[in-house]
């Protein structure tokens, strides 16, 4: 056999797979995220709760709703939850931050991802004040992920060959 290197462009047989992607898909995970759960009305619930006047001084928005200026940095979209940027806004109240945090490290698609990557993956759907330091420690608590890093396991040492019994 000849085997033969072409680099980059001048591959012009390569497969589908190992060509890189065009545009960033989102991912799989958070669509079965999205599809699983009934979000917008408990999003909205929660919204509607939040922004109630004894609650905006719990809820820090960090200035995202301001009552002298008419137009609010958060948008509603068509089922009524507001949304930053495109992204759907969820206050501390009730436990949707965690059902949601849940769903996404849990998902059968996720295989229990790092902080980071779930950070990234969440902050194209969702938006919450100190969200990557929420995620964070969401992620750290999971006793499954953090006995099963190479970096919390103590080195193996040599090798030993255990005793081979005798046979009578």
């Amino acid at each position: 056999y000849d085997i033969r290197y072409h680099p980059g462009k001048a591959n012009v047989v390569a497969d589908a797979l190992s060509h890189k992607e065009q545009d960033k898909p989102l991912r799989v995970r958070a669509l079965v995220m999205t599809i699983s759960l009934n979000l917008p009305k408990p999003i909205l619930e929660a919204q509607i709760e939040a922004l109630k006047p004894e609650n905006l001084k719990k809820e820090d928005l960090g200035g995202m709703i301001r009552t002298d200026i008419p137009k609010e940095r958060l948008e509603p979209r068509a089922d009524g939850t507001l949304c930053l940027s495109g992204r759907s806004w969820l206050p501390c109240y009730g436990d949707l931050r965690f059902v949601i945090m849940h769903e996404s490290y849990k998902s059968k698609y996720s295989i229990h991802p790092g902080s980071e990557k779930m950070y990234q993956d969440m902050k194209k759907l969702y938006w919450w004040l100190n969200m990557k330091a929420d995620i964070a420690t969401y992620v750290s608590k999971y006793l499954t992920c953090a006995k099963v890093k190479a970096k919390h396991q103590r080195p193996s040492g040599l090798l030993v060959q255990p005793a081979i019994p005798v046979w009578k």
